[in-house]
């Protein structure tokens, strides 16, 4: 795996957890995709790492060809002995930035308490701060309505993410209110945003 980004070429790792919004992946990943193709001077490669919970939410058919996901088990099959690569240390410096969309309550809690017990949240403690890394809530209204959530975010936002906020919607739940991903188009024009792109 590359280190780092070649003068034609932009990396993007997507990360995303254990929330139902996780089903809009195969969207988010075409939509970086569609909108790269003729409309910037950089090509844009992708990658993806997902927690365990949030393999429950999409289809591996559904990712675009050609676009590699990472689980947990991907960082021990890695390594074995002194030397070896270690994955999430390979992912953080491949990309140029890193989103998690979504971020639920519970990854959100553990990223503002410094916490890395997975592939996606070592990935994070790794991260250069240098580099960009955008954030998108999505959890259920009364979670959000937390006051820990509060909290987490502002710690976050202290150390240089960048929060794509939440919207209000009728949640899958049945519960209306604040907590939703932001839509596509929004998270995907704050991801060419950070690479100092602008798309169409």
């Amino acid at each position: 795996m590359e280190s780092s980004s070649s003068d034609n070429f932009k990396h993007v790792l997507v990360g995303c957890t254990g929330s139902v919004a996780t089903i809009k992946l195969p969207d988010l990943l075409k939509t970086i995709i569609q909108q790269s193709k003729g409309s910037v001077p950089w090509n844009i490669q992708l990658r993806v790492v997902v927690t365990e919970h949030a393999r429950h939410f999409y289809a591996p058919e559904d990712i675009p060809i050609n676009v590699p996901v990472y689980y947990d088990l991907d960082e021990w099959k890695t390594w074995s002995k002194r030397g070896d690569p270690v994955l999430h240390i390979e992912l953080a410096k491949w990309a140029d930035v890193f989103i998690i969309s979504p971020l639920d309550a519970n990854t959100l809690a553990k990223l503002a308490q410094g916490l890395c017990d997975n592939l996606l949240t070592c990935v994070a403690r790794a991260w250069d701060l240098k580099k960009p890394l955008l954030f998108c809530p999505a959890m259920n209204t009364h979670m959000w309505e937390h006051p820990a959530t509060a909290t987490h975010i502002a710690t976050l936002k202290n150390w240089g993410y960048t929060e794509v906020p939440c919207i209000a919607k009728t949640l899958i739940c049945g519960d209306t209110g604040l907590g939703a991903m932001a839509e596509v188009p929004k998270i995907v024009s704050k991801v060419y945003e950070a690479l100092g792109i602008h798309s169409c």
